[in-house]
């Protein structure tokens, strides 16, 4: 019996429009479909292809034992998350070896900050792998702002909210246009790291880019507020033009 393949399918933003001709056959035609999601959660990954999937595709949720119950920082924490990733690569690597096509839903593009990549890394020399790239979640966001994210030869820097302020400070100072992601409990720290290097006035919030309850917005204008799991802090470049 020959092996089937793994694919490691980009969604794109959230939007299912704007998923990939390729990606939407896979999806249509699916036997078995693995997705990421937290315990007690429907998943954001799930949701987007809501109505998508055959009646009787066979799902395989993957639960997060850990997600920020304690700091990445903490030992604990990689090894949790490793011994998860094994598990699931295990399953997954059962139904390929059994002739089975798995298709693994990832959020915005598999090779881009995602979970896929952690069973990428453990699966690619040992089963058929192939992935579907698709937009990020950055390029919803910053397109949902309605201005261009980058001109000429401005720098563009992508920064996590985990970073530590001294660090998010400095690489803001030296780029042009700025992509601030997993802001969440971080949102103050983000918030002080604009201000001190000049560039919170310029700074937009987008929440759930390209979804239907996206939300716009100036950062100077969103007040205190708890920003949810997606949303992404823009500062757009002003460079060089005709």
């Amino acid at each position: 019996m020959s092996a089937g393949t793994l694919h490691g399918v980009g969604l794109g933003p959230g939007d299912p429009d704007l998923m990939s001709v390729r990606a939407d056959r896979l999806l249509r035609s699916a036997r078995h479909v693995a997705f990421f999601r937290k315990a007690g959660r429907s998943g954001q990954a799930r949701r987007i292809v809501e109505g998508m999937l055959h009646k009787d595709v066979i799902e395989f949720p993957m639960e997060y034992p850990v997600t920020t119950e304690i700091p990445v920082t903490d030992p604990s924490y990689n090894a949790t998350l490793s011994d998860f990733y094994t598990t699931c690569t295990e399953h997954l690597r059962t139904l390929v070896d059994s002739g089975e096509d798995v298709v693994v839903l990832c959020e915005g593009d598999p090779f881009f900050f995602g979970s896929f990549m952690h069973l990428y890394t453990r699966l690619r020399d040992v089963v058929p792998v192939q992935v579907v790239p698709a937009i990020t979640g950055m390029s919803g966001a910053w397109t949902a702002t309605g201005q261009p994210i980058t001109w000429g030869d401005d720098i563009l820097t992508v920064l996590m909210g985990t970073l530590p302020l001294e660090m998010l400070v400095d690489r803001m100072a030296q780029s042009d246009a700025i992509v601030v992601m997993k802001i969440g409990r971080h949102i103050e720290k983000v918030k002080s790291a604009l201000q001190q290097a000049g560039k919170f006035e310029d700074a937009w919030i987008i929440e759930y880019a390209s979804m239907p309850n996206q939300t716009v917005q100036k950062l100077s204008q969103a007040g205190e507020k708890i920003t949810p799991y997606f949303s992404i802090i823009v500062v757009h470049g002003q460079g060089r033009r005709p």
